[in-house]
This record gives structure tokens, C-alpha cells and sequence, in this order.
């Protein structure tokens, strides 16, 4: 996409992600976003700072304000999925997760604390080291009371089981429906009791978590794009457990390298292992859910299964 004088070429990459994902409405949003960063630069008086990045959903523009700060711009379309950004932001307020600086309602754009794009938890080569740092933020990050007006983790649970049975019967795999619905029947369970309602990240894995320019050694690295839920904290593990895959399969002992992952977080954390080990098991449901009755999959990620048989088996 050409831009115009003072526009923003939008990246080929997010522009046939939101056409995926998000068919004409997409097209809508991203036909219309080259003006809205022109708006944003120009009512926060805002000066660009180098080459725009970008993830599935989201623009992120590096910017410089009138007083020299450097920030990033990002900008996303509102919808069920980025509405609670801001909100988690706000309730964090800078602890564990990057600052908010500026937002605008209308348009979901957010002006963020610049931190370092070229640095996410990823690059950390000790895996041990990045699984510990992850579970120190999701300590931090959960020991905060979910502001008011968030998705509720218990209405996402209720209408995961409700869409399990068909998703279930559409699996070939016998063993894998049996999984599912072992977990299904584990996350029926816990929802008969109470359910916590802490402020949660949902989406923490490796490359959601980047370094920070603050001299404060403590938030060395901050949490990144949140997709903000109120619920139990044993519902977070799943994107760090399954990330960096390769280096749990380079162990030679998948199990054994899935509970070290576990065990390191629930510790660091203070959970519960048997509500976090369910909770994780309706996780791997949910993204089933996600990729086989939205994207047609004919099986569970390899990846979930693996971590899903091994903390039922070992739940305790």
C-alpha cells in the first residue's frame, strides 16, 4: 500500500492478516488506517522515530513526543478482544506490564512507553531463566484485583464447555476426544465453586514480555499486549508452557521438561497445581476449540496435547 505525503505505508503483512482474520471489516480498517496514525501523530504532537512493527492485529509506530520522550503508537481496532487494554494498563499502572501513556476511546489508538522492540523474553537463551521471569510478571501482574467491566474468565469457561460437545464429535482421534473431555469434565468441576477474580493477562508468552529502558533492575522487562480477563490465575500458564517448544523437545523428555515449566511457575506464583493444572487443560480445550471449530483443524496442537496428558496424569 503506496502512502500519500505524510502517511504511513501500511506493512503487506497486517493488511492480509486483518483480511484473514477479519474479511471486508478488516480491509475497512486497515483502508483507513494511514489517516488515522496521520490524526494520532498530529492531535498528540507526535513525531516518528523510525520503521513502524506490527503483530496479527495491531500497528506499532516508534515516536518521539514534543518533549523529547520516546513512546510507541499502537493502534488496533476496537472490538471484544482489545477493548480491556487500556483498562489493564491503567490498574497496573506501570508495574510489571508497560506504562500507559495516552488513549483515545473512539479509535482504540494507544500512546505506550517505548521499551525495546529488538529485546523480547525470547531472546533470553536460559530457558529456565525465561519461564521464572514470566511467572515473576504473572505474579505481579495477577496480585491486582480485575478493575470492573471485564470478560469474566467464568462466562469464557461456561461457553467453552457449551461448545465442547460439538467440537468433540467432530475429532477422528478417540484419544483426543477423551482429553478434551476430561478436561471439560475437570473445568465443570471447579466451576461449581467459586472462581477467582483477579486482573489477567491471557496472552503472556515470550515474545509478549520486552525489555525496558528503566534503570530499576526489577522491571528489567515488562508485559506487553494484554488481553485482559478477570479470573483465576492458574488460567494464565498455557502460552509459556507451549512457547518455545523446541527447546522443551530438545530435552529428550517432554513430560519432564512440561512439569519443570509448571512446577517453576506454580511455585513462583503460590498457585494451586491441581486448579492450575485444570485450569491449563481447559486452556488447550479453548484453543481447540479456537482452531477446529473456527479453522476446520482435524487435531489438537501436538504441543497442547503433550502439555494437557501430562498435567492431568501428574495433577496433584
Amino acid at each position: 500500500m503506496t502512502p500519500g505525503p505524510g502517511r504511513i505505508a501500511v506493512p503487506a503483512a497486517l493488511a492480509d492478516s486483518h483480511s484473514h482474520y477479519f474479511g471486508a471489516a478488516g480491509r475497512r480498517w486497515i483502508s483507513a488506517l494511514p489517516g488515522l496514525v496521520a490524526e494520532r501523530l498530529e492531535r498528540w504532537e507526535l513525531r516518528v522515530d523510525g520503521a513502524a512493527g506490527f503483530g496479527v492485529v495491531a500497528l506499532v509506530v516508534p515516536v518521539v513526543r514534543v518533549d523529547g520522550t520516546a513512546a510507541a503508537l499502537k493502534l488496533q481496532p476496537v472490538d471484544e478482544e482489545t477493548t480491556g487494554e487500556p483498562v489493564a494498563l491503567r490498574a497496573w499502572s506501570g508495574r510489571g506490564a508497560v506504562r500507559l501513556l495516552e488513549h483515545d476511546p473512539a479509535s482504540g489508538s494507544l500512546l505506550l512507553e517505548r521499551l525495546d522492540a529488538g529485546r523480547p523474553l525470547a531472546t533470553l537463551e536460559d530457558d529456565s531463566a525465561a519461564v521464572e521471569r514470566i511467572a515473576r510478571l504473572l505474579a505481579e501482574l495477577n496480585g491486582v484485583p480485575a478493575p470492573p467491566g471485564l470478560r469474566r474468565l467464568r462466562g469464557i469457561a461456561d461457553a467453552m464447555l457449551a461448545g465442547a460437545p460439538e467440537i468433540l464429535a467432530s475429532l477422528p482421534d478417540p484419544s483426543e476426544r477423551r482429553l478434551l473431555a476430561a478436561g471439560a469434565g475437570r473445568v465443570a468441576e471447579l466451576l461449581a465453586g467459586a472462581v477467582e477474580e483477579r486482573l489477567l493477562h491471557w496472552d503472556l508468552h515470550y515474545d509478549n514480555v520486552l525489555a525496558s529502558y528503566r534503570p530499576d533492575p526489577e522491571h528489567r522487562w515488562l508485559a506487553i499486549d494484554p488481553k485482559p480477563l478477570a479470573g483465576d490465575p492458574g488460567f494464565e500458564l498455557l502460552p509459556a508452557l507451549w512457547n518455545r517448544w523446541a527447546e522443551v523437545v530438545a530435552t529428550g523428555d517432554v513430560s519432564r521438561a512440561v512439569l519443570h515449566r509448571f512446577d517453576l511457575m506454580t511455585y513462583v506464583c503460590g498457585l494451586d497445581r491441581q486448579r492450575s493444572a485444570v485450569w491449563t487443560a481447559g486452556r488447550v480445550l479453548q484453543n481447540a476449540l479456537w482452531d477446529v471449530g473456527r479453522f476446520g483443524a482435524s487435531k489438537i496442537h501436538p504441543s497442547h496435547r503433550a502439555i494437557a496428558e501430562t498435567l492431568l496424569e501428574h495433577r496433584a
